[in-house]
C-alpha cells in the first residue's frame, strides 16, 4: 500500500467526497485506529461518527500543507484547513498532526493539536 498522507485523507472525507464513508476511512484508517485530539480520545467507531458529522455540515474546504515528515512508522504534518459549513460559518484551523502508522501503511494511531487562525 502507499503511505497515506493525512491532507488526502481530509479531502476525501470532508472536502472532495467521491466514496462513501466507510470505503474512504478503510483506505486511510486500521481497524484499531485510535484518535486523540486536543485531550479528547476516539476509537475507530467514534471517530467514524465524528467525521460522518462532519462531513454533513461542510460545504466546501482546502487544505494547504505546511510541513510533512515520513520516517519508517511514523508521520507529521502541519496543515492548515478553511471549510465552510452549511450555518454559513467558516472554520479556519491551523493542526499539528503526529500519527504512528499501522504495518499495512494506514493511520494507526494519531495525536493531534491545532488553533483557531484569526
Amino acid at each position: 500500500m502507499t503511505q497515506v498522507r493525512i491532507s488526502d485523507a481530509i479531502r476525501e472525507v470532508a472536502f472532495e467526497p467521491t466514496r462513501e464513508l466507510d470505503e474512504v476511512l478503510d483506505t486511510y484508517y486500521a481497524p484499531d485506529y485510535v484518535h486523540c485530539s486536543d485531550g479528547r480520545t476516539l476509537d475507530r467507531a467514534g471517530f467514524a461518527d465524528m467525521v460522518a458529522g462532519i462531513r454533513s455540515r461542510v460545504v466546501e474546504g482546502s487544505l494547504t500543507v505546511l510541513d510533512e515528515v515520513h520516517d519508517g512508522s511514523s508521520y507529521a504534518e502541519r496543515h492548515r484547513y478553511t471549510m465552510k459549513l452549511t450555518d454559513g460559518s467558516v472554520v479556519d484551523r491551523e493542526i499539528y498532526f503526529f500519527a504512528r502508522l499501522s504495518e499495512d501503511g494506514r493511520f494507526q494511531r494519531v495525536d493531534e493539536t491545532g488553533f483557531d487562525v484569526v
